[in-house]
């Protein structure tokens, strides 16, 4: 089977000047010591002082006035539909106001969501293919949906994980939320996912909502999953002693999400800081789910785990980039050449009580969003849904 046709490559040299801070995504060096970055055709090219950049003939020229420039925010675990619309609430632009907040990258952890969602293999093959497709080729904003995540049922085999990941399917839906729920069936199934190169992530915690059911630290270590899906609970968390279990005992990924428990996620914050191993820890909202949408959930997460787990805020926004790129093996959320120049551009709140960006964010606050930034294009000014920014960048 064809894989799905490439997107359009983005054309074009972008410069941005005047940058007061540059965080890196990379938690072995969170702030580069640099003022300007170039990107080409929607990479980053070179980054540094401004004297020693080319920064001639671009086509577009960003003045960032001394706001902070991080790669663009990712939510690791989200639940799309079709489109920018999400039946769970009835709501509509729930991307579009993700990326007010400085996302600029989304996971599906399943098109769980769907009325009439096929249960039987066939049908959940062919949705996962089509939720692959149609967030491809239609990215809302300039978001990218990585979507088509298949929910496991009885009667998947080895074919149809093979069928999919020809087809482009390179995720797994969180493991729990369809029929297969026993450790040793689902992994079985992660087996195969993996085999075809294709990722997966369980649900951890109680049910989430009717029809989906417990997941403990067993059925967790037994399906050998790549992420552990929400370990703070989707909302309801296990034991704290079953998450330091899950820490300890696994290598997989941490994903702490805004749709859990919050006592849940800063012990796991935890755990993984006294294993030296908070690469592994990263975010997501698990929205839209019961309790609705979070346009500015990673936001919120990076506050709180930086303001209440006392992690410098430049480390805690690695945990929305860096970590979850490299973990989810993403061309971006690192400031690196190469990498895809999505960006977020942000500074203080107005009015916050914290002298500059990261202190503020220390204190628990909220940063404003001047600007996005997606492959090397505008996506938004000033955001709509932030508090308003001190300072915002301009387009020359």
């Amino acid at each position: 089977m064809a894989g799905p046709p490439a997107p359009e490559a983005p054309k074009g040299k972008t410069v941005i000047k005047n940058i007061g801070l540059m965080l890196s995504g990379a938690l072995e060096n969170p702030v580069l010591d640099a003022d300007t970055l170039v990107a080409v055709d929607g990479k980053i090219t070179a980054f540094g002082k401004e004297k020693d950049l080319d920064t001639d003939q671009a086509d577009v020229t960003i003045d960032a006035h001394g706001t902070a420039l991080c790669p663009g925010l990712i939510d690791s675990h989200v639940h799309p539909v079709f489109g920018d619309w999400t039946p769970r609430q009835n709501q509509t632009n729930w991307i579009d106001s993700s990326m007010h907040g400085g996302v600029t990258t989304m996971i599906s952890a399943g098109e769980v969501h769907l009325p009439g969602r096929p249960k039987d293999p066939k049908g959940v093959v062919a949705l996962a293919i089509t939720a692959q497709r149609c967030f491809s080729a239609f990215p809302i904003g300039g978001v990218k949906m990585h979507a088509g995540a298949p929910i496991l049922e009885k009667g998947m085999v080895e074919e149809d994980f093979k069928e999919m990941s020809e087809a482009g399917v390179k995720l797994l839906g969180e493991i729990g939320l369809g029929g297969v729920k026993a450790g040793q069936e689902a992994k079985q199934m992660v087996d195969w996912a993996r085999k075809y190169g294709i990722q997966s992530t369980i649900h951890t915690g109680g049910p989430s909502i009717p029809g989906s059911g417990l997941i403990d630290k067993d059925v967790v270590l037994e399906a050998g999953a790549d992420i552990i899906g929400h370990i703070n609970g989707g909302h309801t968390a296990l034991p704290l002693d079953q998450i330091r279990c899950l820490c300890e005992q696994c290598g997989a990924g941490i994903e702490i999400v805004h749709n859990g428990n919050e006592k849940a996620a800063l012990f796991a914050l935890r755990t993984a800081s006294e294993l030296d191993q908070v690469e592994r820890v990263i975010l997501g909202t698990d929205g839209p789910a019961g309790s609705g949408v979070q346009p500015l959930g990673i936001l919120r997460m990076v506050s709180m785990l930086s303001s209440l787990g006392d992690v410098a805020a430049e480390t805690a926004f690695c945990f929305a980039t860096g970590n979850t790129a490299r973990t989810r093996e993403l061309d971006c959320g690192l400031i690196e050449v190469g990498r895809a120049a999505d960006f977020v551009f942000l500074d203080r709140a107005q009015h916050t009580a914290g002298k500059d960006l990261l202190e503020s964010v220390e204190m628990g606050d909220i940063p404003g969003v001047g600007m996005v930034v997606i492959d090397g294009k505008v996506s938004s000014g000033r955001s709509r849904n932030t508090p308003p920014a001190d300072r915002i960048p301009e387009v020359l």
